[in-house]
């Protein structure tokens, strides 16, 4: 059985540093892609327990760099996707909305048209 890639956005913050352990621990049968950009959000030191897992991989970069999602698509063959990157502070958001509207709006299209733009390229492979 070949191994497939999951790819798990935000995986360096509260949500995404709890499920990764887990489903490197739940699923041996898949790889990790873990694409985060480590704002105020994601501390690597919350992954320790994975950095020397031969199934997973840390990519430090941005939901909205269309380039590296892309990349990233074609490089790992990524078939699932778990997405947790987002700016989620209330009090961040009315000071400045500008990076809500752009992680969470602009960054999750992004990832849609990566995975789209991927998988419709091999129908019937998903």
């Amino acid at each position: 059985m070949s191994q497939e890639t999951v790819l798990v956005t935000g995986g360096a913050g509260f949500i995404g540093s709890n499920f990764v352990p887990y489903f490197l621990e739940a699923f041996p049968q898949y790889h990790v892609v873990n694409l985060d950009k480590l704002t105020y959000a994601g501390n690597l030191n919350n992954l320790k327990e994975c950095e020397d897992n031969p199934r997973y991989t840390f990519i430090h970069g941005n939901i909205c760099d269309a380039e590296l999602v892309n990349k990233l698509f074609a490089k790992h063959d990524i078939r699932h996707v778990f997405h947790f990157a987002a700016e989620s502070h209330v009090d961040n958001s009315i000071k400045g909305p500008l990076p809500f509207i752009k992680t969470n709006i602009e960054g999750t299209f992004t990832l849609l048209e990566a995975a789209r733009n991927h998988w419709m390229s091999a129908p019937g492979q998903v």
